[in-house]
């Protein structure tokens, strides 16, 4: 009985910190799906709770509610055909896809040779580029710009991607890295007794042995650009240029207060997300499950 006594209130802890959590984390969202629907501008005087108590009876204690507000679709309208939202998402979508497979491309290379290769400062390089992620992306904000102004890269969608791809390379080479020197090097030899070449043996062999890295770093470099807002700020210049967190900003500056529409905005932006990760949540549960010999 006392076992008993504990399990319940272990379990009843549990599940209560849980649902506080969830509480924490979808008490915003709420906030958010409700304003996009809502009618109007401004969300400061909207209750998530969409009905108010109108009048108790004392003899029965019986309460009538009243729905108030209303359900709109007029911000998803404005967004879609009277703003430049599908630009901004377009653009967004341009730099974080390049982003993404440059990454994926450069990251693996660079973490096949340091993981199969011996030679001169390969350990002088790994750790430049370990002290390279150590310092915040905001100290070299002003070289940056410096470096883009000359290049012409300023103003353009190919210098954000630049941006993104240097900063993204230094710390998922190591990760990479570190995955592919649990993978056994007896796969190497013996697609190298039968004459496969270095680039045969990276691209059919060990690339689908890492493929759950690999679908981690193409995800995490596709998230990170997405919604960025400092550094499209500081490079894009001209409007039809804008990504989405630099367009949608838009709506709630000092001159504006649509505070709505920025949540319409916002919660399209998640819709792709949330298909992503319905669709491809069970393959990845299962290749993070599955793999080959390793040491």
């Amino acid at each position: 009985m006392k076992n008993t006594s504990v399990n319940v209130i272990n379990r009843t802890l549990i599940y209560g910190l849980f649902i506080l959590i969830a509480v924490i984390v979808f008490y915003p969202l709420l906030y958010v799906v409700a304003g996009a629907f809502a009618p109007g501008k401004s969300i400061s005087e909207m209750s998530i709770i969409p009905f108010t108590v109108e009048t108790i009876n004392p003899s029965t204690g019986q309460m009538s509610f009243s729905f108030k507000g209303a359900f709109t679709l007029d911000h998803f309208k404005h967004l879609i055909f009277e703003t430049n939202y599908w630009l901004w998402f377009r653009n967004t979508l341009i730099i974080s896809l390049w982003t993404a497979i440059l990454t994926v491309i450069i990251s693996s290379i660079s973490a096949y040779v340091f993981s199969r290769f011996n030679f001169v400062f390969k350990h002088s390089l790994l750790m430049s580029l370990l002290i390279l992620q150590i310092f915040p992306s905001f100290v070299g904000m002003i070289a940056i710009y410096v470096i883009l102004m000359r290049i012409g890269g300023l103003d353009t969608l190919w210098g954000l991607v630049l941006v993104y791809t240097a900063g993204n390379i230094p710390y998922n080479t190591w990760m990479v890295k570190s995955y592919m020197d649990t993978v056994s090097k007896n796969l190497d030899e013996a697609a190298r007794i039968d004459g496969a070449s270095h680039f045969r043996i990276y691209s059919t062999i060990i690339l689908p042995v890492v493929r759950p890295i690999i679908s981690f770093l193409a995800i995490s470099s596709f998230t990170g650009p997405w919604m960025d807002f400092i550094f499209p700020k500081m490079v894009l210049r001209s409007p039809e240029k804008q990504t989405l967190a630099v367009g949608l900003i838009s709506f709630v500056d000092e001159r504006v207060n649509e505070f709505t529409t920025f949540a319409a905005g916002s919660l399209i932006v998640a819709v792709p997300f949330i298909i992503f990760f319905l669709l491809t949540q069970k393959s990845m549960m299962m290749s993070m499950g599955s793999g080959a010999v390793k040491e």
